[in-house]
């Protein structure tokens, strides 16, 4: 539903819940029963007489009436969704104690970090490391766990970490990743299946936008695993999520929503062989720590072994005590990251030799290996689109108006041009009108000094000089035969190349001929009397 369509609905006494970022899901019912769902505290009920059904049918039918359909008892149920809010209705003809309402906020923004998932022990920092190297690796990815649990901001977070270069294709039958507006900068499609599109038809159309990555939102339907089966068969890499009690189930869950008579074995070897980890998310209230907790309870790795039978590889495994128990992945897994150019040591976790430990939350988890270290500040940041708008829509850069017009720029913004290469037209732009070069620029030639031989011979005849080295000369300074030689007779100069010649220098060419023919090596025009006298 558009969103602007969308906000002309009076949300009343809903909407302090709808700002309120910790709140994730709101569901009414039972007459007047308001429970929040939130990421700190869980669920829990909340007092508000003012939220009754009279309220929510007046939500309700201004839900129908903008959507343009009908709320009533020949069409009691009504959904609902904008870019961060997805609502669903239920007639009280149907709901026999009264109508019932969900709505659940689908934010577009990262609610996850590195540091927040250790703090909050959401996930051991060697395993978290781990798994952002099998993004990186390309490794196929399936997310298990139950309703709420946090599997889509756990995808969100992963998918965060794909190359920038790397197109994406996100598939939804509800919108909920919006990964196109928090990376808008970025190759992203945006697809969502309906009742023309299906999963199949939009797969097929997504293979021929050639991308590195296809996310299914979820996987819940007899379409949507043949989807994920005939993607990853391809040659596709696959961020997706499903509901499954533990990650080692995952594989078997995919066959349970299979309506065909396909063997369970060769179902199973194909998702051994082309899904590499699998991830199981619980959300739950720990007396541990006396609040909601969301964390990665299970780890696994599938794979073929060489007599073409299908294994699965616990790599981390947890319960609700706190104790946990870690292996190395196997020599499959690190090969095929190795071809993705992901080298890993094959005692990934520093595990020695038996492969394994156990511990709890006094055990240090924290990465030992710097080829898995792997730091925040490595991810690529979502970017403003209003600065992007800057630099792509009008052609102008936005760090160019630091420097006012006539403002001299400081010595640490000209040392960042290392002597010798040349300035893009970005770095030729930021350089205002007018703009008084700093000592440093100057200095490297005195003003009015003649350049010794070694200077003159260390510059190739017909070798184009570099801008530092072009900045270099003075004011009102004469340029030297190699220097105008390396600009061949009739070549028009670069941007770069003008704008690195300083007012009032006088180029010669090989002739002398300093005439206004076109073609002519420049030569500065002066109007102003000031400014022969300065000169």
């Amino acid at each position: 539903m558009n969103d602007a369509v969308f906000s002309q609905i009076d949300f009343g006494p809903l909407t302090e819940f709808l700002k309120d970022d910790d709140v994730t899901d709101i569901s009414y019912s039972n007459g007047g029963q308001v429970w929040l769902k939130t990421l700190s505290k869980g669920v829990y009920q909340v007092e508000r007489p003012d939220i009754n059904n009279a309220f929510m049918e007046k939500l309700a039918f201004q839900c129908s009436n903008v959507m343009g359909k009908t709320f009533n008892m020949a069409h009691p149920f009504l959904d609902s969704e904008s870019a961060e809010l997805r609502m669903n209705f239920v007639h009280d003809s149907i709901a026999t104690n009264g109508i019932a309402c969900l709505i659940r906020k689908t934010p577009a923004k990262i609610r996850l970090n590195k540091d927040k998932l250790i703090n909050e022990k959401y996930v051991i920092e060697s395993l978290h490391d781990f798994l952002i190297k099998c993004v990186q690796g390309h490794c196929n990815i399936i997310v298990s766990g139950e309703t709420g649990s946090g599997k889509t901001e756990l995808v969100k977070y992963l998918a965060s970490h794909t190359g920038e270069n790397e197109k994406l294709i996100t598939i939804e039958d509800t919108l909920e990743l919006h990964l196109d507006r928090i990376f808008p900068h970025r190759d992203i499609v945006a697809m969502k299946t309906n009742n023309i599109a299906s999963y199949s038809d939009v797969l097929v159309t997504c293979m021929r936008q050639n991308p590195k990555w296809i996310l299914l939102s979820e996987v819940r339907s007899d379409e949507a695993v043949l989807a994920v089966r005939n993607s990853i068969s391809s040659g596709h890499n696959i961020l997706s999520t499903i509901h499954a009690d533990k990650a080692a189930s995952i594989p078997m869950r995919m066959y349970s929503l299979l309506e065909t008579s396909q063997p369970v074995d060769q179902f199973l070897t194909t998702i051994h062989r082309y899904v590499q980890i699998g991830i199981y998310v619980k959300g739950y209230f720990s007396k541990r720590l006396n609040r909601f907790q969301r964390e990665i309870i299970e780890v696994c790795e599938f794979y073929v072994d060489d007599d073409n039978k299908p294994c699965t590889n616990t790599i981390y495994k947890k319960s609700l005590d706190g104790h946990f128990t870690l292996h190395n992945p196997t020599p499959k897994l690190l090969d095929y990251m190795a071809i993705q150019n992901v080298m890993l040591p094959e005692d990934v976790f520093g595990l020695g030799e038996s492969g394994e430990q156990t511990g709890d939350e006094s055990t240090d988890t924290s990465t030992k290996d710097p080829a898995l270290k792997y730091n925040d500040s490595e991810k690529p940041q979502p970017k403003d689109a209003s600065t992007l708008n800057n630099i792509n829509g009008d052609g102008t850069n936005p760090q160019a108006s630091v420097h006012p017009q006539g403002v001299a720029q400081t010595q640490s913004q000209v040392s960042t041009q290392p002597q010798g290469v040349t300035p893009t037209q970005s770095q030729v732009s930021a350089q205002p009108q007018g703009a008084t070069s700093t000592p440093s620029q100057v200095s490297a030639q005195p003003q009015g000094a003649t350049p010794t031989p070694s200077q003159v011979s260390a510059q190739p005849q017909g070798t184009t000089p570099t801008p530092s080295q072009v900045s270099a000369q003075p004011q009102g300074a004469t340029s030297t035969q190699s220097q105008v030689s390396a600009q061949p007779q009739g070549a028009t100069p670069t941007p770069s190349q003008v704008s690195a010649q300083p007012q009032g220098v006088v180029q010669t060419n090989d002739s002398g001929d300093n005439s206004d023919d076109e073609g002519a090596t420049l030569k500065p025009s002066f109007t102003n009397p000031e400014e022969i006298q300065n000169l």
